[in-house]
């Protein structure tokens, strides 16, 4: 087996073991036993399981938000972004079910650049102009698109993260579903929402 083969394979072998174990629950020792190599040779390859794992997770990043961002860069109808980007997430999810159970896990590596939330605080920060830009069509104040996009990618996450577990109902059901909260509730919007005073 080549060098880079080798290297492949550690991948393939940890990514499945940190997605069945998290990282904590994963050892050299499995890794190597998977594989069916030597310990060193995890060492010489990644210089232990804490760069192993940071490569796993760069690529399931670059993964997950060349989709989300694929989604978004093509032109089109605001409900039209919401509903690829709904679709991308989701068949990310569909298609590396392993990949999206280890970016949803906290991990003592990569804590600034490479978890789940601040991927998803990523595609909000795109979602953020796209929202504003909308928003001032509409008349309304293009200042608080920052929140609204962090309200409306975060319920895509989090229903994502719902539905890789329990897979139910169909993925395109949960998509249309997610779209209906996100763009009719979007379409209704108050000017200046205000709550009510507590009595």
């Amino acid at each position: 087996m080549t060098a880079r083969d080798r290297r492949e394979q550690l991948l393939l072998v940890g990514r499945g073991l940190f997605a069945e174990r998290g990282f904590e629950g994963t050892s050299v020792e499995e890794i190597a036993s998977r594989a069916d190599v030597s310990k060193p040779v995890v060492y010489e390859h990644f210089g232990g399981k804490e760069g192993l794992y940071a490569v796993v997770v760069d690529r399931e990043v670059e993964a997950l938000l060349g989709a989300l961002t694929g989604s978004l860069a093509e032109r089109g109808h605001p409900r039209q972004l919401v509903e690829r980007a709904t679709r991308a997430l989701l068949d990310y999810i569909e298609s590396s079910p392993d990949g999206f159970r280890i970016l949803v896990r906290d991990s003592p590596v990569a804590q600034a650049s490479g978890t789940f939330s601040s991927l998803i605080g990523d595609v909000a920060n795109q979602v953020e102009h796209l929202l504003a830009h909308q928003f001032s069509k509409r008349g309304l104040h293009p200042d608080t698109a920052p929140i609204y996009s962090q309200m409306l990618v975060g319920m895509v996450a989090l229903a994502g993260q719902h539905w890789a577990e329990v897979r139910e109902p169909s993925k395109d059901e949960v998509a249309a579903h997610m779209v209906n909260l996100a763009w009719n509730g979007l379409s209704n919007f108050e000017r200046d929402p205000v709550m009510p005073p507590v009595d």
